[in-house]
């Protein structure tokens, strides 16, 4: 086998033990990436790594899932990256498609488990913006930056409205933060204060201080017109797309199309996705509210990037090659942008304006998800007192006890058989 080959295998490998192993959100796939890649397999350095985790903290997309990619283009160029995507997605992809198949083919009726699993997602949704809350809408303009674009969600409802909400944010975003410091930290996502490089964690757990000082350079994996074509590709893909949809009516191309457009543009960690995939495949009927939430719940119960929802959801719609597409069609624009940003992110990373306008980005997306926490989640799941104050232990457990997801999961399942024989 050529060095290059060997290169390739050792990188599956390795992406693929995290994609089985992974469990506890994008924090700690930063953690479980670090110590095989820095540690173990001693593939790059601290300083490279931070610089990686920096750049992805700035791109829209599933953090954990850009590192990774990030980190395979430099080990393999182009392929080194797709081989270390498939490696890392493959698992949880796989698991929720099945459990899709499953679901659809016993014909489990919306009691009982699949109860607890919509109340879990109450706790999961409320879980993320208690946290986000606390860093991206930090301060007066940030609070009611996130508060007006909950309301425009609410009121707005067209597919296309949380983007332009987005969009105008990280405008305002310009404006409103024109008087930070260079350099101060603004983009803070997630669920805390965890930074690598010049930009926090999307999803970083609250309470977490701990700071990795970003390298320098450039990253040497691809040159920049091959980052350029990446970037090219990915704005054509998404302005194209829409208008082939609507000559065509191919349902192929209108499914990947929505999820595309939704990996495109969720800024802030992967519990972002839920509202848009919820206005993409619920009203026009392609998997119901509780399929929607039973869904989003199980997936907390897996490895591996939250992202691979969409595997469940392609597979409810339209079986396992549903599930690829819808899969493909939303990792896509991580591994075009983050092929594309890498060449040029040493410059860009130094402009202030770019930092202002992504911590005004960031404080919509907590208001985006904050609208969701409403609706769909609460107003479809919570119908009762005993459904609140399941909910209610379901969050304490994971915000100030720490359970790891896939309990409150477990828990969550078992609860809702409770209340399903005392509340028939």
């Amino acid at each position: 086998m050529s060095g290059r080959g060997k290169r390739l295998l050792e990188l599956f490998a390795a992406s693929l033990k995290l994609g089985l192993t992974s469990f506890g959100g994008p924090v700690a796939h930063l953690g479980y990436f670090r110590e095989e890649y820095v540690n173990r397999r001693k593939w790059l350095d601290d300083g490279s790594y931070a610089d990686m985790v920096a750049l992805a903290q700035f791109l829209p997309g599933p953090a954990s899932s850009q590192v990774g990619i990030g980190i395979g283009i430099m080990r393999g160029g182009l392929l080194g990256g797709l081989i270390s995507f498939l490696g890392f997605t493959l698992p949880s992809a796989a698991a929720l498609a099945l459990f899709a198949l499953l679901l659809e083919g016993m014909g489990i009726a919306d009691a009982g488990p699949l109860h607890g699993l919509k109340l879990v997602a109450v706790a999961v949704v409320a879980h993320a913006v208690w946290g986000m809350g606390q860093k991206l809408a930090a301060g007066r303009a940030r609070m009611t930056l996130a508060l007006a674009a909950a309301i425009a969600a609410l009121l707005w409802e067209a597919v296309y409205g949380q983007a332009v909400v987005i969009v105008l944010s990280a405008v305002l975003g310009l404006w409103l933060f024109r008087e930070q410091e260079h350099g101060a930290e603004s983009a803070q996502s997630g669920k805390g204060a965890t930074s690598f490089g010049s930009l926090p964690l999307k999803g970083a757990d609250s309470g977490s201080a701990a700071t990795v000082v970003a390298g320098a350079g450039n990253h040497p994996g691809l040159s920049r017109r091959t980052g350029a074509i990446c970037l090219l590709i990915f704005f054509l893909l998404l302005v194209l797309m829409p208008v082939a949809k609507e000559l065509t009516a191919n349902h192929w191309l209108a499914l990947m199309e929505g999820y595309y457009r939704s990996g495109s543009l969720v800024f802030g960690g992967g519990h972002v996705v839920l509202p848009l995939l919820e206005r993409e495949v619920v009203p026009v009927g392609l998997v119901t509210q509780e399929q929607f939430l039973t869904g989003y719940s199980a997936a907390q119960a897996v490895p591996g990037p939250l992202f691979t929802f969409a595997a469940y959801l392609g597979a409810v719609s339209d079986g396992a090659m549903g599930a690829i597409a819808a899969t493909a069609a939303i990792f896509l624009p991580a591994y075009l942008l983050m092929a594309g940003v890498m060449p040029f992110w040493h410059s860009l990373r130094q402009r202030p304006n770019v930092k202002r306008a992504l911590a005004g980005a960031n404080a919509a997306v907590v208001g985006i998800l904050l609208a969701a926490l409403y609706d769909p989640v609460w107003t479809s799941a919570v119908t009762s007192s005993a459904d609140f104050a399941l909910a209610a232990v379901l969050f304490i457990l994971l915000t100030y006890w720490k359970l790891p997801p896939w309990a409150v999961v477990i828990i969550g399942a078992l609860g809702g058989v409770l209340l399903n024989s005392l509340y028939p």
